[in-house]
């Protein structure tokens, strides 16, 4: 549905039963903007644990800070989307986001892109829901308000304590997300990043501010806005050691 929604290529549908795919962990890339990874089971099941990834969609989004031509905007139903015709391809945004998702298209010589997935910004516009949402057979994946969304995982952990760990993934993580998650297992088990509740752009803001201020290279600005990741951990780490 993501591929079909997005103009990619795209198996068949019965291709999709092929369930070796999951003896692989797998990332969000240019070819596929989503994807899902299998895990052992939570508590109280015996069946193995899916997980979809792709971007996030943070409230404050460190991509779009980081972003010199101003290509990257947090759009109000909370898409953080960009534009292909002022991205300059200098990959700050894949440096600066704390989840590791914007892929580049290193694959292409000629106008090379930034690729992620875009919480399917069109079709939202026109009131229809996120492609992976709408075809979900299971109704896994829940839309609407994040007001909406954190009362209803609240109200689900309240309820069933015995199948969810009391955390909702995304509500605080870097200021917190679009996409938000309920897990039966600890989501350290997940491959889920360990990160702390400061928005990552106070990282990237200060950085950019700097090739201004002082006309830092390209290649040096790289550098250090990738090391932002490094930064909000160890602060994350220094804080729950009360060094901080």
């Amino acid at each position: 549905a993501c591929k079909t929604a997005h103009d990619l290529p795209a198996g068949e549908l019965h291709s999709y039963e092929d369930r070796s795919v999951f003896t692989e962990k797998r990332r969000p890339g240019t070819k596929a903007l989503t994807v899902v990874n299998e895990y052992s089971s939570g508590k109280n099941s015996n069946l193995p644990l899916d997980v979809k990834v792709q971007c996030m969609h943070c409230d404050h989004p460190a991509c779009v800070s980081a972003c010199i031509v101003g290509a990257f905007s947090k759009e109000e139903n909370g898409s953080v989307i960009w534009d292909t015709d002022k991205c300059i391809g200098c990959r700050y945004c894949m440096a600066a986001c704390p989840f590791q998702v914007p892929a580049f298209e290193y694959d292409k010589a000629i106008n090379p892109s930034i690729m992620k997935c875009d919480f399917c910004f069109n079709r939202t516009k026109e009131g229809k829901l996120p492609a992976c949402v709408a075809i979900c057979p299971v109704e896994a994946l829940t839309y609407g308000t994040r007001t909406e969304l954190v009362k209803i995982a609240r109200e689900r952990i309240k309820r069933n304590p015995d199948k969810y760990v009391d955390h909702i993934f995304g509500e605080y993580e870097v200021g917190g997300t679009a996409w938000m998650y309920l897990s039966s297992k600890d989501f350290s088990e997940l491959d889920f990043p360990k990160l702390g509740t400061n928005p990552a752009p106070g990282v990237s803001e200060s950085i950019q501010h700097g090739i201004f201020a002082y006309f830092v290279p390209p290649v040096s600005l790289y550098a250090l806005l990738g090391g932002i990741m490094w930064i909000s951990k160890h602060r994350k780490e220094l804080d729950e050691e009360g060094k901080l």
